[in-house]
């Protein structure tokens, strides 16, 4: 009995570490900049059905000429892509469809881009989406930027 109240108790420490480690990760990459929830769909092709499948939910933190995308679920301190401003095209935005809306957060924008040859799309909020577009069309003159 009392072995069974120690392993309970030690499990029940080690879930309330973990959920104070992700919530210390969330702090840690707000605090060096502006972030924005930003949800994730790496190496889309061009052609296929539009489904829920493949988003990864995260947060974004603008870093001079890249945004970093961290990955929610995760411990990993360092982010998971980097998006180089340069290499960033924007090809189109639309609203959710179909089992997309259920994958993805309620006022979600969908922005399809173009990354160094590889095709993304990233779902944010519309006053997320405001501020993305103006960062890329706030690059240093002389800097090629496509923005649809």
């Amino acid at each position: 009995m009392v072995l069974a109240l120690l392993v309970s108790g030690v499990v029940v420490l080690l879930v309330l570490v973990g959920l104070f480690v992700f919530g210390l990760r969330r702090r840690l990459i707000q605090r060096s900049g502006g972030t924005f929830d930003c949800s994730l769909r790496w190496n889309v092709p061009e052609q296929g059905p539009v489904d829920g499948k493949g988003w990864v939910y995260g947060v974004a933190r603008y870093n001079s000429d890249r945004i970093e995308w961290f990955r929610v679920f995760s411990y990993a301190p360092r982010p998971r892509r980097m998006l180089e401003r340069a290499s960033i095209e924007v090809l189109e935005r639309r609203s959710p469809l179909g089992d997309e809306e259920l994958a993805l957060l309620s006022d979600a924008v969908v922005l399809i881009c173009l990354h160094q040859g590889t095709r993304l799309e990233l779902a944010m909020s519309e006053d997320a989406l405001t501020g993305f577009l103006a960062w890329l069309e706030a690059a240093p003159p002389g800097q090629r930027v496509n923005v649809a």
